[in-house]
């Protein structure tokens, strides 16, 4: 099978699945002409490998009680070796149900209750609950913006907080998320070295590192020199090959004592990783799935150009974020002088649906995320009933 830009163009109908996407956006709006450009996961089929071996797993025709095991640690170390370069210590391992549960966990094991949690916003929302459900206290660092847009790590801010003791852990996101930075490895090592500076453990949310578009590259925390000490780096199928819904996910961590802290979390509360099926179709797409992913890549990259375009050419007082990373675009609409509300009740009029950069903190007002991640012609569609929702402002 040819992975290239007419697979990807037919996409998937998605309607009536229960996925929140399309159906839970529907029944929240009430309007059935609404288009989903919001939450981050992807409208195509998900790799025929994986579909296979989720068809050999009902072949079994029983799926009692099941663990992972080898196999799955294999599968997930030799892919981050082959796509990102990095030897990952298998022992390091340990299989969970969702990122967002690594987060909370780690959180859990690396500070106390009370303690205060940085965070580089705008950033992932999650980020914000994972600290805020657990007792803790969030620490904002925002990024710096230059005048294209481009962001960056405000080092000098991030040293102060870490100094004073006001932040205790780090949460980062690498590549980020909603800004599209992919770090570099001088960032990320500048990072590390102060985190190591102030004993302050570190974070990383990976789980977009397969989304990095050339000149630019995902450089793996755990390739960093002496990140491994206090490091919790967190990785997923999920993202890559639309897999949430299956709820597979990996914590990485070296450090012995933190990772038997997290292990007797995810014993006292029962957490466990993946079924039976979702650990089947990790594997296939740790296993399988490169040339999918390969042509994937290339069309959301043609994707994302044609927004930039089609916005900097059609849409005045919008500006596209450079891309480095990631299949979400972020906007800066500052240049529409309108509120918020404004701006997502004139798209909500046109029948299309972004994120609302409020989701990613105060840093976000002003802004919208759209997910680049469907056929070329929904996002057309969605951009032509963007036009016509903001240009008139």
């Amino acid at each position: 099978m040819s992975f290239d830009k007419e697979y990807f163009d037919a996409g998937v109908k998605r309607i009536g699945t229960n996925c929140v996407k399309w159906d839970d956006m529907i029944a929240e709006t009430g309007d059935q002409d609404m288009l989903p450009m919001w939450v981050a996961d992807m409208d195509f089929p998900s790799p025929p490998a994986i579909k296979e071996a989720l068809a050999k797993v009902l072949d079994q025709d029983t799926w009692g009680y099941t663990h992972s095991g080898e196999a799955d640690t294999k599968a997930l170390c030799s892919y981050w070796k082959r796509r990102h370069h990095v030897e990952l210590d298998e022992e390091a391992v340990v299989m969970i149900p969702g990122v967002v549960t690594g987060l909370k966990l780690a959180v859990r094991a690396l500070t106390k209750p009370g303690d205060g949690v940085m965070i580089n916003t705008p950033v992932y929302g999650q980020f914000f609950a994972a600290i805020r459900d657990n007792e803790r206290k969030i620490v904002e660092s925002p990024l710096l913006c230059d005048d294209a847009g481009h962001y960056s790590l405000n080092m000098a801010d991030m040293e102060a907080r870490m100094a004073c003791g006001e932040a205790k852990a780090l949460m980062f996101c690498s590549p980020h998320n909603p800004s599209g930075r992919a770090w570099t490895r001088e960032e990320l090592a500048a990072v590390v070295a102060l985190c190591r500076k102030y004993d302050v453990p570190l974070i990383c949310d990976e789980i977009h590192a397969d989304f990095v578009f050339e000149p630019h590259k995902h450089h793996c925390i755990m390739n960093i020199e002496g990140a491994d000490e206090r490091t919790v780096m967190l990785c997923a199928p999920s993202k890559t090959f639309n897999l949430a819904g299956l709820q597979q996910s990996t914590l990485i961590c070296p450090n012995r004592q933190i990772r038997q802290s997290i292990e007797q979390d995810i014993l006292a509360c029962g957490i466990r990783s993946g079924n039976i099926f979702a650990l089947a179709a990790a594997r296939a797409a740790y296993t399988s799935c490169d040339e999918w992913l390969d042509g994937l890549k290339a069309y959301i990259w043609e994707n994302q150009r044609f927004v930039t375009r089609y916005i900097q050419e059609n849409i005045s007082g919008v500006r596209v974020t450079p891309m480095e990373a990631t299949y979400v675009v972020w906007l800066d609409c500052r240049g529409l002088n309108m509120e918020q509300q404004e701006i997502m009740d004139a798209l909500y009029r046109e029948h299309v649906k972004l994120n609302d950069g409020l989701l990613f903190g105060e840093c976000g007002r002003g802004f919208l995320r759209l997910n680049a991640a469907c056929p070329r012609t929904q996002v057309e569609k969605a951009l032509e009933r963007m036009k016509k929702a903001l240009s008139a402002h």
